[in-house]
Parts: structure tokens; sequence; C-alpha cells
């Protein structure tokens, strides 16, 4: 979903907000996170590897239909900012300062852009997260797991995805180098030199020149090169045709397209149709590319295949594995089960796609993962029942500023916010 920021609403909102102080504001709904969870943290297990990207998913899900996440719950992820507007992964001790060259992520930061872009309040923030990955952007235009690293496509995406939350083009954003983010991306896409299979799939690295096809790359780089981060304004359920495969027939369209698929359109469109091209081999799901994972559907990265395809508007080609996420027999119930991370991502799939997440094979997502956190401000029961969020009919008449707090009272009329997806992965350079 488009999200544009007001700073002028912001600033009005807090001087106000300050002005009628504590008493004006509706009493704050108590935070009821069990013993032993961090105050305002989704999920029960060990935040160590995914504190901050599992959290800013939860919220932009909740977000994204009609949820008003509680304000411990962003009071958490906001915290969790290094100094220098960066993110780790999580930060047990938040007094203590991060390490700037290898204790602080890229796609921590740009998730944490997304959510707290969407939820409203936390302008500082983002601007200084937006400011930490413009110093950190590589020559080729991309940008590493860490601060230096090699570009790499799950990085860049989730970069790319940070800035379409605020507003701002990725084309326009040149490196020192004078390369934008899609010029990385495109140098990892595998054109007609590639075998037949792989034509059109991304890889994660360049790998020494040696790019190696990799699905959960190719799902995450196709939607980031059609300019759209985990939320964007939905289709619905019907209509879109198939995704275009690369052409490699002679001429222009094989010697040109050796290296990819030309330019960020013809990219996305050759990304979509390899994974269509790969999920209709497996029952319409990917299958796990971890190194050394057993034989197995991978759920999130069939869940971020859903999600692009549905960016791309070819919602009748996402339909088949969002239906297969739905059934019974897939087990990805069972995946997500108690884990907001991997919730958060199928309430996505399914709100990119035009169904609805709270009958999701007969699951209520959206209470699911409400129920990992601390209680919402407030809820929407049924807001994504018609396959879109009621929320883009309370803002604004310029697009307003998305979620700005209920506890500023004078401020409620400023909307419950503007939404986002993904998903809950660990980086790892496969």
């Amino acid at each position: 979903m488009t999200i544009r920021r007001s700073v002028a609403v912001l600033s009005l909102c807090a001087a106000l907000g300050a002005a009628l102080g504590a008493a004006a504001a509706p009493a704050a709904v108590a935070d009821d996170s069990p013993a032993g969870r961090s105050k305002g943290l989704y999920g029960a297990k060990d935040p160590k590897f995914d504190g901050v990207w599992r959290q800013s998913l939860a919220l932009l899900a909740q977000d994204a239909v009609g949820v008003t996440p509680a304000k411990s719950a962003i009071d958490w992820l906001a915290g969790q900012g290094c100094a220098d507007g960066g993110f780790a992964a999580y930060r047990a001790d938040t007094s203590k300062a991060c390490d700037p060259k290898k204790g602080e992520f890229t796609d921590a930061t740009a998730a944490a852009i997304q959510a707290l872009a969407a939820v409203g309040g936390r302008a500082d923030t983002v601007e200084k997260g937006i400011g930490w990955l413009k110093s950190h952007q590589n020559d080729d235009g991309g940008w590493g797991m860490n601060p230096g690293g090699p570009s790499d496509a799950n990085s860049t995406s989730a970069a790319i995805g940070a800035f379409a939350a605020t507003g701002q083009d990725p084309a326009k954003l040149n490196s020192k180098g004078g390369k934008s983010p899609y010029d990385a991306l495109l140098g990892l896409q595998l054109g007609c030199s590639a075998k037949a299979e792989e034509r059109g799939a991304f890889a994660y690295t360049a790998d020494k020149g040696k790019p190696v096809a990799n699905e959960l790359a190719t799902a995450s780089a196709a939607l980031a090169v059609q300019g759209k981060g985990f939320v964007f304004e939905t289709v619905g359920k019907d209509g879109g045709s198939a995704p275009e495969p690369l052409s490699c027939a002679g001429g222009k369209g094989g010697a040109d397209k050796a290296a990819g698929a030309g330019t960020p359109k013809d990219a996305a469109e050759a990304a979509l149709a390899h994974l269509s091209r790969v999920m209709s081999d497996t029952d319409m799901h990917l299958k796990s590319a971890m190194p050394g994972a057993k034989d197995q559907p991978d759920f999130g990265g069939t869940a971020d295949a859903v999600v692009a395809l549905a960016a791309g508007e070819h919602s009748a080609t996402a339909g088949k594995p969002l239906q297969w996420l739905q059934g019974k027999d897939s087990g990805a119930a069972a995946w997500a089960k108690g884990d907001p991370g991997a919730l958060a991502k199928l309430i996505l799939a399914a709100h990119a796609a035009g169904a609805n997440p709270r009958d999701f094979g007969g699951a209520d997502l959206v209470q699911q993962l409400n129920a990992t956190g601390p209680k919402p401000e407030a809820a929407a029961p049924g807001a994504e029942s018609d396959g879109k969020s009621e929320k883009s009919e309370k803002k604004s008449d310029d697009g307003g500023v998305g979620g700005v707090w209920w506890t500023v009272g004078v401020c409620a009329v400023a909307g419950m916010g503007i939404g986002f997806l993904i998903s809950g992965r660990k980086r790892r350079q496969l």
C-alpha cells in the first residue's frame, strides 16, 4: 500500500498532544505480554535473530487489515533503533551502543522503516533509518546484509521497499558510482545465457561472477523491481494475465538479454514467470532452498511469491499458490502457529491477493497474530472481508499521515494508518 508521509501533520499532532496533556488522551491499553517476554514484543521464541524483523512484519500485517497495534509494540520496535539510524536483529540491552560494522543489518533496518512509516508517529526514527540506508549504499547501487558487504538481492529488495514506503523513487537513488538499486538487482538476474529452466530467476549474490538461481531471492527481487514494498494497493481477486517469460528468440531478444531482462518491468515479468513455472512443477509451492534442508515446502517463500505475483497484477496466477497455502494438507497452518512472522507473512499474502486472512482455510490468522503480542489498541473485525482495508476511506484528502496514535486525542481523526508484507526469515547467504 502506498505510504505518503506528512511531516506537518505529525508536528501539529505532537504539539497539540503535548499541550493538552495526558488527561486529554484515552487510557492506554495495558500490555499483557506473558512473563519472560519483553514488553510489547510479539512471539515467545528467542528474538536474538529475528526480533526486529518479526515485530515489523506483525505491525505491518495488523495495520494492513485494520488493526491498530498496541503502543507498547510500536515503542518496542522504535526503541530497537541504533543511534546512527540503523537496526540490529535484536538488542537485549538498548542502553549499549550498536556495532556499526557488523551489528546493524540492512534487512532489519528496511523492515523497521516500513513498519514505523505505516503505523505513523515515528517520523524522526524513519528519517534516521532512511539516512542510514543512503549512507550504506554500495557503489553498484545495492546493499549487503551488513554495511560494506557485497550486494545481495534480498537486502537490496528490502531497502527498495523502505524507500518506496516513504514516498521516494528508488530509480533516483544513485550511489556514488552512479548506479541505482535497480542496476544492482538487474545485474543479479539470469538471462538468456543461463539454462532454460533458470532464465528470469535472480541469484542471491554475484558469487564471484557465477550467479546461481535462488527462488527466495527471485521472489524478493520480483517485488522490488516493481518499485514496491511489503504492502501496496491491491487490485482484488479478479483479472490479470499470466506473467511474460524472458524472450530469447533470436536477434535482439537473445543477444541483448544474455545478462538479464533489460528493464525493471521486463525483469519483474521474467522473474514472476520463472516462479510460476517452478511452482507449477511442485503442486503450486516453492521448495526450501536453504543449504542442507530436506526436500520440503517453503511456506514463507511461497507466500512471498504470492505477494510478488499480486503486485504484478497477476491475481489469477497468484491465486493458485495461495489456494495451496490455505489447503488443510499443505501444513502452512501448523508452520505458522504461534509464530508472528509466519502469521504476518500469510496475512500479507492473503491481503495482497484479495483473499480474507480472517478466513484462511477456516482459520482466523488475524486473531492468531493478535494473540502473539500485546492487546491491540483497536481492531476492526471483518475489515478485510472484501479484500480491501476500510482504512483507505479514513485517510485525509492529501493522503495524510497513516497511523497517528489514538492516544493523542485531538489527532485521532488523522486515521488508523496505511498498510504493508513479507516474511520472517533468517538471512543467510545461499
